[in-house]
Protein backbone atom coordinates (compact mmCIF):
# COMPACT_ATOMS: atom_id res chain seq x y z
CA UNK A 1 0.00 0.00 0.00
CA UNK A 2 1.78 3.21 -0.97
CA UNK A 3 1.37 5.85 1.43
CA UNK A 4 3.02 8.35 0.27
CA UNK A 5 4.90 9.51 -3.07
CA UNK A 6 7.21 12.66 -3.83
CA UNK A 7 9.51 13.68 -6.57
CA UNK A 8 12.09 16.95 -6.57
CA UNK A 9 14.67 18.46 -9.26
CA UNK A 10 17.67 20.31 -8.23
CA UNK A 11 20.08 22.49 -10.03
CA UNK A 12 23.55 21.24 -10.19
CA UNK A 13 24.83 24.68 -10.17
CA UNK A 14 23.05 25.87 -7.72
CA UNK A 15 23.76 23.03 -4.93
CA UNK A 16 27.24 24.46 -6.04
CA UNK A 17 27.05 28.04 -5.05
CA UNK A 18 25.18 27.04 -1.74
CA UNK A 19 28.79 25.00 -1.16
CA UNK A 20 30.74 27.74 -2.65
CA UNK A 21 29.22 30.15 -0.41
CA UNK A 22 28.29 28.51 3.24
CA UNK A 23 31.22 25.85 3.00
CA UNK A 24 30.87 22.83 5.21
CA UNK A 25 28.53 24.27 7.56
CA UNK A 26 26.17 23.65 4.59
CA UNK A 27 27.56 20.28 3.76
CA UNK A 28 27.15 19.15 7.65
CA UNK A 29 23.81 20.16 8.09
CA UNK A 30 22.11 18.59 4.20
CA UNK A 31 24.50 15.49 4.26
CA UNK A 32 25.88 12.87 6.52
CA UNK A 33 29.05 11.77 7.13
CA UNK A 34 28.80 8.38 5.07
CA UNK A 35 27.11 10.65 2.06
CA UNK A 36 29.88 12.70 1.71
CA UNK A 37 32.95 10.51 1.76
CA UNK A 38 30.92 8.19 -0.85
CA UNK A 39 30.46 11.34 -2.80
CA UNK A 40 34.17 12.31 -2.75
CA UNK A 41 34.82 9.19 -4.63
CA UNK A 42 32.26 9.74 -7.68
CA UNK A 43 33.12 11.10 -11.01
CA UNK A 44 31.31 14.46 -10.42
CA UNK A 45 31.10 15.82 -6.65
CA UNK A 46 28.18 18.24 -6.92
CA UNK A 47 26.02 16.05 -9.23
CA UNK A 48 26.30 13.75 -6.81
CA UNK A 49 25.15 15.41 -4.28
CA UNK A 50 22.84 17.46 -6.17
CA UNK A 51 21.26 13.73 -7.03
CA UNK A 52 21.10 13.16 -2.97
CA UNK A 53 19.46 16.62 -2.47
CA UNK A 54 16.74 15.58 -4.65
CA UNK A 55 16.46 12.41 -2.95
CA UNK A 56 16.35 14.00 0.69
CA UNK A 57 13.85 16.42 -0.81
CA UNK A 58 11.76 13.92 -2.73
CA UNK A 59 11.58 11.24 0.84
CA UNK A 60 10.30 14.66 2.95
CA UNK A 61 7.49 15.20 0.32
CA UNK A 62 6.45 11.62 0.20
CA UNK A 63 6.44 10.70 3.96
CA UNK A 64 5.08 14.44 4.58
CA UNK A 65 6.82 14.60 8.35
CA UNK A 66 7.38 18.15 9.42
CA UNK A 67 9.90 16.73 11.72
CA UNK A 68 12.10 15.29 9.96
CA UNK A 69 15.53 16.49 9.22
CA UNK A 70 18.62 16.26 6.86
CA UNK A 71 20.35 13.96 8.87
CA UNK A 72 17.38 11.61 9.38
CA UNK A 73 18.28 10.43 6.00
CA UNK A 74 21.47 8.80 4.73
CA UNK A 75 21.08 8.53 0.55
CA UNK A 76 23.51 5.38 -0.42
CA UNK A 77 23.81 2.79 -2.95
CA UNK A 78 23.76 -0.77 -2.75
CA UNK A 79 26.64 -3.23 -3.77
CA UNK A 80 24.67 -2.64 -7.76
CA UNK A 81 24.55 0.65 -7.75
CA UNK A 82 20.86 1.15 -6.90
CA UNK A 83 20.41 4.07 -4.41
CA UNK A 84 18.54 3.47 -1.45
CA UNK A 85 17.11 5.52 2.12
CA UNK A 86 18.48 4.34 5.38
CA UNK A 87 16.37 5.97 7.78
CA UNK A 88 17.94 7.46 11.04
CA UNK A 89 17.41 8.78 14.65
CA UNK A 90 14.71 6.30 14.47
CA UNK A 91 12.82 7.50 12.01
CA UNK A 92 10.51 5.70 9.61
CA UNK A 93 9.57 2.52 11.43
CA UNK A 94 6.61 0.92 9.61
CA UNK A 95 7.65 2.26 6.59
CA UNK A 96 9.45 1.29 3.28
CA UNK A 97 11.07 4.03 1.44
CA UNK A 98 12.22 3.00 -2.62
CA UNK A 99 14.29 5.46 -4.55
CA UNK A 100 15.20 6.57 -8.17
CA UNK A 101 17.93 9.11 -8.54
CA UNK A 102 19.34 10.29 -12.21
CA UNK A 103 21.51 13.18 -13.33
CA UNK A 104 22.84 15.09 -16.00
CA UNK A 105 25.16 17.63 -16.51
CA UNK A 106 22.77 20.57 -14.78
CA UNK A 107 20.04 18.91 -13.14
CA UNK A 108 19.42 16.04 -10.93
CA UNK A 109 16.26 14.50 -10.36
CA UNK A 110 14.88 11.66 -7.57
CA UNK A 111 11.48 9.78 -6.48
CA UNK A 112 10.68 8.26 -3.34
CA UNK A 113 7.37 6.26 -3.05
CA UNK A 114 6.48 5.26 0.52
CA UNK A 115 4.84 1.61 1.35
CA UNK A 116 3.76 0.30 4.59
CA UNK A 117 6.13 -2.38 5.58
CA UNK A 118 4.96 -5.61 5.24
Amino acid sequence: MILGTGVDITEVKRLKKAVDRWGKIFLNRVFTREELENAKTRGSFYQHLAGRFAAKEAVFKALGDADLSWQDLNILNDKEGRPFVRMLNSRGKGVEVAISISHVKDYAVANAIVTKKT
